[in-house]
């Protein structure tokens, strides 16, 4: 069985502009990702392992040095909180306690699992800006986990047929996790695009993302494709170090890349990406297996 841990960057508002009273344009946010991280199950224990001795290693040194006692669950690593010195001093007494060596060093040792453990990347982008009218926060959010299952569905199908998916995400309000959970069993019921779902397992599983650390590598890979495509950076050092890790089938030319999916069809953002990943290519930089 494989595990895949979805998380989120952006927000689910498909509006991309306010209209201030007096007439001003205040411009929102126009991109919303949604990452899945796939580990096989008996790496598991592995990952679980050596990220929680780790961070059991430093709430020790903190307990002696600064007298600060912390569960496990209040240490939890988000990209939020390692990017912004504000939120991590509201939310994360443990983080905020550590020195800039010992956050960045916490940071690396998630990063270090994706490939140790030979995780598998899988990605929407939605650009807001070209959706139809009529969009909600939810409609936009199933939509995009739809997305990303069928992708799922095909990596498994083709690499791991033996083998099922369980999806495990972050916890979010009962409405939504309810209105995911129908989704995704319509969706095996019934099939998507062009799709059915024979690997994916009955419904997925919700958990505190503070006490999965594979949420907390989708959130931190969530939020380096949202910065790569908000600021159409394509070799932005977190997102692009993790490129050969994006799920490609075998069957698709090597300048595509199945694993990452941008909608709807008239976003600017294709073009750009595809531009971009051709440089990429051109300076001879590691490709997934079957290329990107």
């Amino acid at each position: 069985m494989y595990l895949f841990y979805v998380d989120d960057s952006g927000n689910r508002d498909p509006g991309t502009q306010l209209v201030k009273p007096g007439g001003e344009v205040f411009v929102k946010d126009h991109l919303y990702a949604l990452t899945a991280v796939g580990l096989y199950e008996r790496s598991w224990k592995a990952v679980e392992e050596e990220l929680t001795d780790y961070k059991l290693r430093l709430r020790q040194g903190l307990l002696h040095t600064v007298e600060l006692a912390t569960d496990i669950m209040d240490c939890e690593v988000k990209s939020t909180l390692l990017r912004n010195a504000k939120e991590r001093a509201k939310r994360s007494p443990f983080l905020n306690a550590l020195a800039p060596e010992q956050l960045t060093q916490l940071a690396e040792m998630y990063y270090s699992q994706i490939r140790k453990h030979q995780m598998h990347l899988i990605s929407v982008v939605i650009d807001k800006r070209h959706l139809t009218a009529g969009a909600t926060a939810h409609s936009l959010h199933l939509f995009a986990y739809e997305l990303l299952l069928e992708r799922i569905e095909r990596l498994m199908y083709e690499r791991y047929p033996k083998h099922s998916a369980l999806v495990v995400m972050d916890d979010s309000s009962r409405e939504l996790n309810r209105e995911v959970s129908m989704k995704h069993a319509k969706l095996l019921h019934r099939g998507g695009r062009r799709i059915f779902f024979n690997h994916i397992i009955e419904y997925p599983f919700f958990t505190e993302s503070s006490l999965s650390h594979g949420v907390q590598i989708a959130d931190l890979c969530a939020y380096n494709v949202y910065r790569a495509f908000r600021q159409q950076e394509f070799e932005y050092p977190f997102f692009e170090r993790f490129l050969p890790h994006y799920y490609n089938s075998r069957n698709t030319p090597p300048e595509k890349l199945d694993g990452l999916k941008v909608f709807p069809d008239e976003s600017p953002l294709i073009a750009w990406a595809q531009a971009a990943y051709s440089v990429y290519l051109r300076k001879g930089k590691p490709t997934p297996e079957g290329g990107l």
